[in-house]
């Protein structure tokens, strides 16, 4: 009779038990303290970097932002390793989007240390806004987003060849308006030409170059008009591939009660009444 080793593993702490429920759950009173609180830290803290670049705010309070950034860094990074020492799997969680964006809001601060006066810390600190995403579990809502998703990659080849149109028609524009205005009129150059070029079709129109001759008024106008029409294709592209998305994320079962069709693939009841539908065409074949 072969004799097989029983490992028991040894119990979880309380106490990490405790923390994960409050880290990383929402439905107990601690769990939403925490995330409300989290919450707060977050926008505060990004509201620091923003205030932070005002020159007369910085030199005015710049010290006391600098204490209230360590402030929240200290706690981001108590959170994090809260975070690691709880994690079922915390490698796992270290390699994950939200670990590796939980590590890089407070990343800036230690680095600051080493690289004073380095502007790309601040841009990572602005990361610290993905972290709502996570806080307000948004993730499972985006369902509609999605769907965008899939509508933009369905139509991301007519939309490329659309933008290659687009493109040779802008060159040949900025080689015409080159030769008609000229450097004198501040077209020194194609690509400076391109410029003006997308500006213009683009309908923002800077104004920091201007045709002055007659003719190149008149090629500037057009420009303007192939603008608003081109503006609209990529529109129409997009909503086309949307509606059919749409319609292929629903089936045409009709609820036996209110009528109703258009319910979601594989739902069981009837979105509108309540009463249970047949099931999809898939599942009564054998």
């Amino acid at each position: 009779m072969n004799q097989h080793k029983m490992t028991d593993t040894p119990p979880e702490p309380e106490l990490k038990r405790k923390l994960r429920i409050i880290i990383f759950g929402t439905e107990t009173p601690a769990g939403r303290w925490f995330d409300i609180s989290l919450i707060i830290c977050i926008i505060l803290s990004v509201a620091l970097v923003f205030l932070d670049t005002v020159a007369d705010i910085h030199a005015r309070f710049g010290h006391i932002i600098l204490a209230l950034e360590w402030a929240f860094t200290l706690v981001f990074t108590l959170e994090y390793l809260l975070r690691l020492y709880c994690s079922s799997n915390r490698l796992s969680y270290a390699r994950s989007f939200y670990g590796v964006v939980d590590l890089l809001s407070i990343l800036p601060s230690y680095l600051a240390l080493f690289f004073p006066g380095a502007n790309f810390t601040l841009v990572i600190r602005i990361l610290r806004l993905f972290r709502i995403f996570r806080v307000l579990k948004l993730l499972r809502y985006l369902s509609e987003g999605n769907l965008l998703l899939k509508a933009m990659l369905q139509s991301s080849r007519k939309v490329f060849i659309f933008f290659f149109s687009v493109s040779l028609i802008i060159m040949v524009l900025s080689a015409i308006m080159y030769v008609v205005e000229g450097p004198d009129n501040g077209f020194s150059s194609i690509p400076k030409s391109v410029y003006w070029t997308i500006v213009t079709i683009t309908t923002v129109g800077y104004g920091d170059i201007t045709p002055k001759t007659e003719l190149g008024q008149a090629i500037a106008a057009f420009t303007m008009l192939l603008g608003y029409s081109i503006i609209a294709i990529p529109t129409g592209i997009l909503t086309a591939e949307i509606s059919q998305e749409m319609g292929r994320s629903r089936d045409l079962r009709r609820c036996a009660n209110c009528l109703k069709t258009g319910h979601d693939h594989h739902a069981l009841y009837c979105n509108r009444c309540g009463s249970e539908l047949e099931p999809p065409p898939e599942e009564n074949k054998d």
